[in-house]
């Protein structure tokens, strides 16, 4: 696979991550900079609409620390203890004062776009693997869950405006 030797991040490429985002039943898409999924190094665009949810999750392996930064839009992120009691949120905002985030491996975490349109571009070591039973937090329903629904709206509302 041959590679280009440059890439632009632009808005019309947010864009059409965004689309992409919103046709599909998740509600997120993902743009890869990385060639395939076995390569050592994994950037890539993650849209997120306020409607997606991501089950609470920890990555085990001492390698894949995740950074992430808010391109455009908002996004709540949350830590976790081991009983599932939300420990610190942060609203991030492209532009704003606090717009990214490193989690270090084994932090219980998710996070929720808080607008429409929401961008983050993630970096994190490869290769991809699927979370593991371990990694998958037992105290949060699984995506498609009858419980996802509330579950997910409890996690927006600790960022309602006060």
């Amino acid at each position: 696979m041959s590679v280009p030797p440059l890439r632009l991040i632009d808005g019309a490429l947010l864009d059409a991550v965004s689309a992409d985002a919103r046709s599909r039943p998740r509600r997120r898409a993902n743009h890869n900079f990385h060639p395939a999924d076995d390569f050592p190094a994994h950037r890539l665009l993650n849209a997120i609409e306020p409607d997606s949810y991501l089950p609470p999750h920890r990555h085990l392996d001492p390698l894949k620390d995740e950074s992430i930064l808010v391109l455009r839009g908002e996004l709540g992120v949350l830590r976790f203890d081991d009983a599932g009691r939300v420990v610190e949120t942060w609203r991030l905002v492209a532009g704003g004062e606090r717009f990214g985030v490193d989690i270090a491996h084994g932090t219980w975490h998710t996070v929720v776009a808080l607008c429409p349109g929401t961008v983050i571009f993630e970096a994190k070591s490869g290769p991809y693997r699927p979370l593991l039973d371990a990694e998958k937090a037992p105290w949060a329903p699984a995506e498609g869950e009858a419980t996802a629904a509330a579950y997910w709206q409890s996690l927006h509302a600790l960022f309602a405006p006060a």
